[in-house]
């Protein structure tokens, strides 16, 4: 077995008591919630590809504002994949008016009990498990993260 390792960043962005989530179709056609979410590119920071997975699956513009925590997960379907996910909270700044990523059906804004309730159409374990530290636990802060080292 070939085991390969995923770098994901989500961020949970909450407004007046509901969550920035994704409707989305996920990689084995099923239709699913997540937060905005997605894989870091070469060369970018935890923290640009959090705000750039979230505008282009969202097409909301976001800072964001601390660390909430870092989740490891290997789904049963896939042994060989591991995923580990830095999650941040994030403020929404302003909506853009642009199409969102392919595979995302559409952006909604979920109050806590309403994402519960969908707990069998989660992407994954992470989703709920992010939303429910960030009103918990304690947030990190940025400077938790250094800028890439550059070697000559």
């Amino acid at each position: 077995m070939n085991w390969t390792a995923h770098l994901t960043v989500a961020t949970v962005v909450e407004r007046a008591g509901r969550y920035l989530m994704v409707y989305e179709r996920s990689e084995d056609a099923r239709e699913v919630y997540n937060q905005p979410a997605g894989h870091v590119e070469a060369g970018e920071t935890l923290i640009a590809a959090a705000q750039r997975e979230t505008l282009e699956e969202t097409a909301w513009e976001v800072t964001i504002e601390s660390l909430i925590g870092v989740y490891v997960y290997t789904p049963e379907s896939h042994p060989e994949r591991t995923y580990y996910r830095f999650c941040f909270a994030a403020q929404a700044l302003r909506q853009h008016a642009r199409s969102l990523d392919t595979g995302i059906i559409r952006a909604d804004w979920l109050t806590l009990d309403e994402i519960r309730q969908q707990s069998e159409h989660l992407r994954s374990p992470m989703v709920l498990h992010c939303i429910e530290d960030a009103l918990v636990k304690p947030r990190y802060p940025l400077d938790l993260l250094r800028d890439p080292v550059v070697r000559s």
